[in-house]
């Protein structure tokens, strides 16, 4: 396994390793005596919680846009009962139902939170890490609270990772002074080395490192892909959880591929555009007007093919059966598209404006995709085509990728409602199980529509909540508030979570299929993309003899 620590301070860490930790109670909570260093956290009924635990040094100064430096292990005991500032992102400029304020950023905020049961001995562990585009979000935020998930005996960790322009920036002075002669991909190095933490660590919370599952949602959905595909973190986890994911392609650090400029390309256009000259200007610079400036540069972060920590596209790595080989639940939510309509095309003049992009975009497909999503419905079929083509189909993808290993897999579509919802046009949206995965209906953001108080939202809460703690702890989803749920074969059940779970059979018929060769006819053209291009903003594809 190859550490992305920096050698000295790993050789240090694993030292302090030798002395088994130790656990004691004080007047303020309980102190961990973990390999890293003593905490002291606080009690949460039968739970113990430490938060803003550092699990890299400040990547600041010289640091920024380097690989994460390990912590040297500390003597005193450090206080970890308030969680550590949020990662610099963009300063809002708009409110939506995901706005909330997540308190003080800093560059220095590379931390994690650990939830421990009174019962941990060797338990399961579940690392959440948290969506937001690999822009926002915050493992603080109070909607993942990992009080629920602990109560059933999980160790439950959540942590932050660099974002944006500071965590994904490639550029050739940054390359020139890498002694891996790479740059970019810093956000998915943190969270390698947290799941490293994870590994030296999270025994002194009760947990098992021989018993570790990534889980995430939306960007932290994508981040379960990149760690799936990537080399380094190979043997750190053994069961992955994907929720509303999205296989994209990815560009390279040097070459022009799939018709993406180059990584290094891009990130000299935005150095330009922010009128930073060099790797010393872009460090000199504040990191939220950093930041900011890049972002209304049009950065967009996301993982690049570096020939370190990504070595191909995703979607090849799976093609060759080379990924981590453990069982995967994935599954997406019904009404993604319906609170992300920037992703979806503006509908056309008429209907039979839309049927005809459609007829030229999709050639010998075109018949199939107007029956799965007609021109008659046009608005509907336009968020139903933009949802399956991309969260859909790679959740569908990820659960055959691993059955193909030989690795049990689950998938699940979440299609739950709920009046003040519903009433506003946002039927299980993007992220809208997140507050019955955590127990959390009543921590949402501010301008979330409210849940209601009601008891068939607590069974539904519950539920996932057993589902998703079982898969941790055996690879098995089970629950006593729902169907026993079996693994993934191409003509057998999914889990549906309606008013509350139930099994049913042919999800979206014919969509995988089409979106399948979609995407493989993107692949074989060899100057098309493989992302947000679908429907009325698709490419035209160019028939392939090797695609369906």
């Amino acid at each position: 396994m190859r550490s992305l620590l920096l050698t000295a301070g790993l050789a240090v860490l694993l030292a302090a390793c030798a002395t088994a930790p130790t656990a004691s109670a004080t007047d303020d909570g309980l102190v961990v005596r973990a390999p890293a260093g003593p905490v002291a956290g606080l009690r949460d009924g039968d739970l113990s919680v430490f938060k803003g635990i550092p699990y890299a040094q400040a990547p600041v100064g010289r640091n920024r846009w380097r690989p994460p430096v390990a912590v040297r292990p500390w003597t005193e005991v450090r206080q970890a009962t308030n969680f550590g500032p949020a990662c610099i992102q963009p300063t809002s400029r708009r409110t939506t139902i995901y706005s909330q304020d997540l308190g003080r950023t800093s560059e220095d905020c590379l931390s994690l939170n650990v939830w421990s049961p009174d019962t941990a001995g060797h338990a399961p562990v579940i690392v959440w890490i948290h969506g937001g585009a690999l822009v926002a979000g915050s493992s603080k935020e109070p909607m993942y609270d990992g009080a629920a998930l602990a109560a059933q005996g999980i160790v439950v960790v959540s942590i932050n990772y660099r974002l944006g322009v500071l965590g994904y920036l490639a550029h050739p002075g940054l390359s020139a002074e890498s002694p891996t002669h790479a740059s970019g991909n810093y956000g998915i190095m943190d969270q390698i080395a947290a799941l490293e933490w994870v590994q030296q660590n999270v025994a002194a919370f009760g947990g098992d490192p021989d018993n570790v599952t990534i889980a995430g949602e939306s960007a932290g959905g994508l981040s379960i892909l990149y760690l799936l595909t990537a080399p380094a973190a190979r043997g750190l986890f053994d069961r992955a959880i994907a929720q509303s994911a999205y296989l994209m392609s990815m560009a390279d650090l040097r070459e022009t591929v799939h018709g993406a400029p180059s990584a290094e390309t891009r990130g000299l256009g935005i150095a330009t555009a922010i009128q930073a000259l060099d790797v010393r200007a872009l460090r000199a610079m504040d990191p939220q007007t950093l930041t900011d400036s890049a972002a209304l540069a049009g950065f967009l972060p996301a993982g690049i093919i570096d020939g370190v920590v990504l070595r191909d596209q995703m979607l090849d790595v799976f093609n060759r059966g080379e990924q981590a080989p453990v069982p995967v639940l994935a599954g997406f939510n019904s009404g993604e598209i319906r609170s992300l309509r920037t992703l979806a095309p503006a509908a056309p003049a008429s209907a039979a404006a839309y049927e005809q992009a459609i007829r030229e975009r999709y050639g010998d497909l075109a018949g199939e995709y107007l029956r799965l999503y007609p021109a008659e419905a046009m608005d509907e079929s336009i968020l139903a085509g933009t949802r399956d083509a991309f969260y859909g189909w790679t959740s569908e993808r990820l659960v055959r990728s691993q059955t193909a290993i030989g690795q049990p897999s689950f998938l699940y579509m979440f299609d739950h409602g709920y009046p003040a919802a519903d009433n506003a046009g946002l039927h299980a949206f993007h992220a809208s199980e997140l507050p019955y995965l955590f127990g959390a209906l009543r921590r949402t953001p501010p301008h979330w529509p409210a849940i209601p108080d009601a008891p068939g939202e607590t069974r539904l809460s519950n539920a996932m909540i057993d589902y998703w703690t079982s898969f941790a702890r055996s690879g098995r989803p089970e629950s006593d508030h729902g169907p026993a749920w079996p693994a993934f074969s191409a003509d057998g059940p999914f889990l549906a979570f309606r008013d509350g779970p139930v099994l049913e059979r042919d999800l979206h018929p014919g969509a995988f299929a089409l979106h399948e060769s979609a995407v493989c006819r993107k692949r074989a053209a060899g100057n098309l993309g493989w992302y947000w291009n679908v429907g009325l903003n698709s490419p035209v594809l160019p028939p392939s003899p090797s695609c369906p």
